[in-house]
């Protein structure tokens, strides 16, 4: 048992909880997910341009998007257009490349 006097993180490891930060960014990253196989709405879907490079890298990513220039740093940035963009882009290349999520 727990009282109000321990340290919530280890009962929140325990129950296999994320911080709240991390639960929106991986909300907000498995919506980016559905948009790209076509299963989340069309005004999801149509915020999420594949990025095309003018050339050609080995090393580029197959599954990346186009990240749009926000004009506010300081709110434009959190929108979900841009954020999401920004951490789907972020992720590893054998994320990006699933086709499918495991709980």
């Amino acid at each position: 048992g727990f009282n109000r006097r321990h340290h919530i993180t280890p009962l929140l490891a325990s129950l296999h909880w994320f911080p709240v930060r991390f639960r929106i960014e991986f909300k907000i990253l498995l919506i980016s997910f559905k948009a790209l196989l076509g299963l989340a709405p069309s005004y999801i879907t149509e915020m999420l341009t594949p990025y095309e490079s003018v050339r050609s890298f080995r090393s580029s990513g197959g599954n990346l998007v186009a990240v749009p220039k926000s004009r506010l740093k300081s709110k434009g940035d959190r929108a979900f257009a841009i954020r999401a963009l920004l951490l789907w882009n972020e992720l590893p290349e054998e994320i990006m490349l699933a086709d499918c999520v495991f709980f």
